[in-house]
């Protein structure tokens, strides 16, 4: 049988593993009795965590929701995967979040067991972020804020810096979107009445008080993030391609981003591409450079710009 404190430590690993524990199963678990499990319940309640009791039959015990955040037990790789999920987000686009981040990285890494620690030092030993374009930087609340608004299904009025200055736009919010740069909110924006894609960055904190209540709408798509994804690659742009690939979606997809263009599959052998950009000779260099045979649905005025690239590079290769 194991001491008090230790089975305390394993009472409390077992309540946080599962959402339900019945007492006879916790009981077995431990090696202890009914009467045992009940005190130790009444001590971890004393140390703080929320344990909730459920009477009956049918009833059971289940870590609930404090006013205070207890200490957490993780096992090894939950252990390793916080530490360097930590290290990335002090790495990250969302502003004030660096040094929170390494805050919580240090105490983490200062109870790991050795042979964790030269996991997680091994791993921020031999990685080095690439330096690049700066990401544009996301105000953490809010961010919070946003996430909040999305989960409660409430009203937001925002103060978002678009091309005519900042205006106010009232919203309910849907989903957040994140691609590796960037984070953006899917909205249905009440004055349009239409859904809209708001860069997060752009959008002015504080946020105000959360307003009325909303019920859901379904988005026009699969799902939130493929709206996005066609929102960014396409609506901003002047010129709205549709590329026909003459190969299967999964060789084609390797090489093609969610921020770049929307990818669909036609059949088994051809996949559909869509993308906009400002400048034609992008597009064309863009889409020859995958690599497989492919021809131009929209726009027509890619065309030319196709054959005046393909008559360059054969330039440059016969010089060469």
């Amino acid at each position: 049988m194991l001491e008090t404190s230790a089975r305390l430590l394993r009472l409390l690993s077992l309540l946080q593993s599962r959402m339900d524990w019945s007492g006879a199963e916790l009981a077995e678990r431990l090696e202890v009795g009914l009467r045992t499990v009940r005190r130790d319940i009444e001590r971890l309640r004393e140390l703080g965590y929320p344990v909730d009791a459920t009477p009956g039959v049918a009833g059971g015990y289940r870590l609930g929701v404090g006013a205070a955040l207890p200490p957490l037990l993780l096992d090894d790789e939950e252990a390793v995967a916080v530490a360097i999920s930590l290290r990335t987000a002090a790495t990250g686009s969302v502003a004030g979040l660096e040094e929170v981040a390494l805050r919580a990285l240090a105490k983490l890494h200062q109870v790991l067991p050795s042979r964790l620690r030269h996991r997680v030092s091994a791993f921020q030993a031999a990685t080095v972020p690439l330096a690049g374009a700066a990401a544009p930087e996301v105000n953490a609340d809010v961010l919070a804020g946003l996430a909040a608004a999305c989960r409660d299904h409430r009203r937001l009025r925002l103060r978002y810096r678009g091309r005519d200055g900042v205006t106010a736009r009232e919203v309910e919010p849907h989903r957040l979107v994140h691609t590796p740069r960037r984070w953006y909110l899917l909205a249905w924006d009440l004055a349009k009445q239409d859904w809209r894609t708001f860069r997060v960055d752009r959008v002015e904190g504080p946020l105000g008080e959360p307003g009325a209540r909303f019920a859901p709408r379904a988005v026009p798509e699969e799902d939130a993030a493929a709206y996005v994804s066609r929102a960014i690659t396409s609506a901003p742009y002047r010129y709205q391609a549709r590329i026909l690939f003459h190969a299967p979606m999964e060789a084609v997809a390797p090489r093609t981003s969610p921020g770049a263009g929307r990818l669909t599959a036609v059949d088994e052998r051809t996949c559909l591409f869509q993308a906009g950009s400002n400048s034609l000779e992008e597009l064309a260099i863009h889409v020859a450079a995958k690599g497989f045979d492919f021809e131009v649905l929209d726009p027509p005025e890619l065309v030319p710009v196709l054959r005046e690239v393909a008559d360059r590079l054969m330039r440059a290769g016969s010089r060469a």
